[in-house]
C-alpha cells in the first residue's frame, strides 16, 4: 500500500530529483525519495546498532560456536 503526500523541497532538491529521472536514473521522482529515506532508515538502524555495540560490548551467544568452528570445520577442495 501506498500513501500520497504532499512535501515542500528547495529547488536545488527538486531540480536534482528531475534530472536523476531525465537521465534515466531513477523511474521517478518519488523512486529517488523513497530510496533515500529507505537509506536514511538503514543509517539509522545501523546507529541504534553501534550504540548498542558499544554499551554492551561486542560479544554474544555465538562467539564460542565461531571460535570452535573456525579450526574445526571441514571443507570440501
Amino acid at each position: 500500500m501506498t500513501t500520497q503526500i504532499a512535501i515542500r523541497l528547495p529547488d536545488e532538491l527538486v531540480a536534482f530529483l528531475d534530472r536523476a529521472v531525465a537521465e534515466g536514473r531513477a523511474s521517478s521522482r518519488a523512486s529517488v525519495v523513497t530510496s533515500a529515506l529507505e537509506r536514511e532508515i538503514r543509517r539509522q538502524l545501523a546507529e541504534q546498532d553501534a550504540e548498542i555495540l558499544r554499551v554492551v560490548g561486542p560479544e554474544d551467544d555465538l562467539d564460542d560456536l565461531v571460535f570452535w568452528t573456525v579450526p574445526n570445520a571441514a571443507t570440501e577442495d
